[in-house]
């Protein structure tokens, strides 16, 4: 069994192929240089084509992430270790590719669940930032975000990559405090 078979068991191959194309597709295209001295940094940065666009991808890339996000909630831990370890293989798909942000329960639940799938991503500062963020919307919102959080946190993989936690670990502790100010 190559490492690949043994990593993707699980996901179907078609869905990997496509999302391993797409992967490359964005690793393909040149990196904008940026200027971090520059005051204007950000908004000349966010003023360009998004990366899903540039490379003409945004429909199949989107369609191939919302199919992982229901393999992932709704396999079993085979299955979303799978998701994890394509996620995290292909990062530039993993990291151009969202969920629509809206302000209800579904759509908070769906940024979790594609959190969890990414599994603290390359680096779990940003998805502690990221996950900060999503629960001030929520508040604001007046979702319910405690339920959202158990929930997915069973989903969740309990290994700590980077010493701040396993993404279960992270939930949880999200789920045990006040929304506001996690980290």
């Amino acid at each position: 069994m190559t490492p690949r078979e043994g990593e993707l068991v699980g996901v179907p191959g078609e869905l990997a192929d496509e999302v391993e194309v797409i992967d490359a597709l964005l690793k393909s295209l040149p990196q904008p240089q940026v200027d971090m001295t520059d005051p204007e940094w950000f908004a000349k940065l966010s003023a360009g084509p998004l990366p899903l666009d540039q490379a003409n991808v945004r429909a199949e890339a989107e369609a191939a992430l919302r199919e992982l996000l229901a393999l992932y909630e709704r396999g079993d831990e085979r299955a979303r270790t799978a998701v994890r370890a394509l996620l995290t293989r292909c990062h530039r798909f993993s990291e151009a590719t969202g969920v629509p942000r809206g302000r209800t329960p579904e759509a908070f639940r769906q940024q979790l669940l594609l959190l969890s799938a990414r599994d603290q991503g390359r680096d779990t500062r940003d998805e502690m930032v990221w996950l900060n963020d999503m629960c001030e919307r929520a508040r604001e919102a007046g979702v319910d975000m405690r339920s959202l959080l158990l929930e997915i946190a069973e989903l969740s993989s309990t290994e700590d990559k980077y010493g701040m936690g396993s993404v279960r670990d992270i939930l949880l502790r999200a789920a045990g405090r006040d929304p506001v100010g996690l980290w």
